[in-house]
């Protein structure tokens, strides 16, 4: 996943940086300190992800939304500011951002952002035809109560469990190719499975180099930490 920083503060910028270093398949390929800036490499590269500051030198983020999806309409965009209105949260909202991160922001925050960023990608880009199960899991619906489900959008509850199990079972690890062969399911979905467990600490992942070709992230169960 290949993400661009718009933002006006360097210092910031270098943490953004520094956060996405730690994250594996995640990578920045610019960072824009202006408003023309930002638009200018959206226009020149195809990044997955946008880290958006609200409050630009030339120009505020939330007028700068409206051209955003005119040059990227497909771009997952992540809100991080220091603002606390609730109008700049409609406007982010309206334009379909992913997330909204106020300053100053932890790690595991920052990490669990760009985890869902990553998932909704991959569930967008699948090539399967989607059922209504997915549809709602998606848009968060459940029948039972018509509230808000407690999992992410595009996790199911019951592929989840099969996921954990072959998880737990698995000595080694497994990359996201054996998931999808065990679980008869593509290669993008056993992946956003594996990604979400690592959201939720019931996983991690390495990368594991190979002979040739390039490496492959090699998904494991998480040990529960022990009370001593």
């Amino acid at each position: 996943m290949k993400v661009l920083i718009a933002e006006d503060d360097f210092r910031v910028a270098g943490i953004h940086q520094e956060f996405i270093r730690q994250i594996a398949g995640v990578e920045v390929i610019e960072k824009a300190t202006t408003a023309a800036e930002t638009i200018s490499f959206l226009k020149e590269k195809t990044p997955d992800i946008l880290l958006l500051d609200i409050y630009m030198p030339d120009q505020q983020g939330t007028e700068l939304l409206a051209v955003i999806r005119k040059v990227q309409p497909n771009i997952t965009i992540i809100v991080i500011t220091a603002t606390t209105e609730r109008a700049v949260f409609r406007k982010a909202y309206q334009y379909g951002v992913t997330d909204f991160l106020i300053k100053p922001i932890t790690f595991e925050r920052f990490e669990h952002a760009i985890s869902k960023a990553r998932s909704r990608h991959m569930f967008l880009q699948a090539e399967e035809q989607i059922s209504q199960e997915d549809a709602d899991r998606f848009f968060a619906y459940t029948e039972a109560d018509g509230r808000e489900s407690s999992l992410p959008k595009g996790i199911d509850p019951i592929t989840l469990d099969k996921v954990k199990a072959l998880l737990k079972n698995i000595d080694g690890g497994i990359t996201a190719d054996a998931m999808s062969e065990s679980l008869g399911a593509s290669r993008t979905t056993s992946r956003r499975y594996l990604e979400y467990l690592i959201t939720i600490k019931e996983a991690r992942a390495e990368l594991e180099y190979g002979l040739v070709g390039r490496p492959e992230r090699l998904y494991h169960k998480r040990a529960r930490k022990t009370m001593h």
